[in-house]
């Protein structure tokens, strides 16, 4: 289920080639996985690609997001949301409005509160916050982060009766993990003070 998906995400999200062999093995087991394995695929591959709305991964979201299963249809338009999270892609909007008057009618209102959902996440602070355990080039790990998505997703497992039905609010422990994504500056006493950036500055990789 999403213990074990989710887990190859975790694994694999530091390093470029380790994500590459965690979405193949996600493709693997949506192909001859269990259906209800199927339905939380798209969960972990939201967590692998958070905040980073790759082509081919939010094509392959797209695609699922029209599925007959509700549930693997559902998964994959949250999904779309996490991997567009706070990032205002226009390609991905469009793709959301799309699923917006898809959905339009009252035997899918799930589906589309899904949509909304993953509308507001992907215009999340007018594009100045985002999702991601992972700060400074990925360097930095932050445990609590992962265990609010870990959170969220688990909760998007059923979403039924948890994202659609009376316990929407474990929405909320996305705040763990949302992080600026505009320099904040500070003075000795951390007190904010105003700064002008006058030039690009390069920072070169440790050699």
């Amino acid at each position: 289920t999403l213990d074990r998906s989710s887990a190859a995400s975790d694994v694999y999200k530091r390093q470029d080639i380790g994500v590459e062999m965690a979405l193949r093995t996600m493709n693997h087991l949506y192909q001859y996985g269990e259906p209800v394995i199927k339905r939380t695929i798209p969960l972990a591959i939201g967590l692998l690609r958070i905040s980073n709305p790759e082509v081919a991964t939010m094509d392959l979201m797209t695609k699922l997001a029209y599925d007959s299963d509700e549930n693997i249809s559902m998964s994959a338009i949250f999904a779309l949301g996490l991997i567009g999270a706070g990032t205002n892609n226009s390609k991905l909007a469009q793709n959301l409005r799309l699923l917006a008057s898809y959905y339009q009618g009252p035997t899918t209102a799930d589906q589309l509160f899904v949509v909304r959902i993953a509308q507001g996440l992907v215009h999340m602070g007018k594009g100045l916050l985002g999702l991601n355990p992972l700060h400074s080039d990925k360097f930095l790990f932050s445990n609590v982060s992962l265990a609010g998505l870990l959170t969220v997703l688990l909760a998007a497992t059923d979403m039924k009766t948890f994202i659609t039905g009376k316990y929407h609010y474990f929405l909320f422990y996305l705040t763990l993990s949302i992080y600026p994504r505009m320099l904040i500056t500070l003075n000795e006493e951390l007190e904010p003070i105003q700064t002008q950036v006058l030039s690009l500055i390069h920072i070169s990789e440790p050699t």
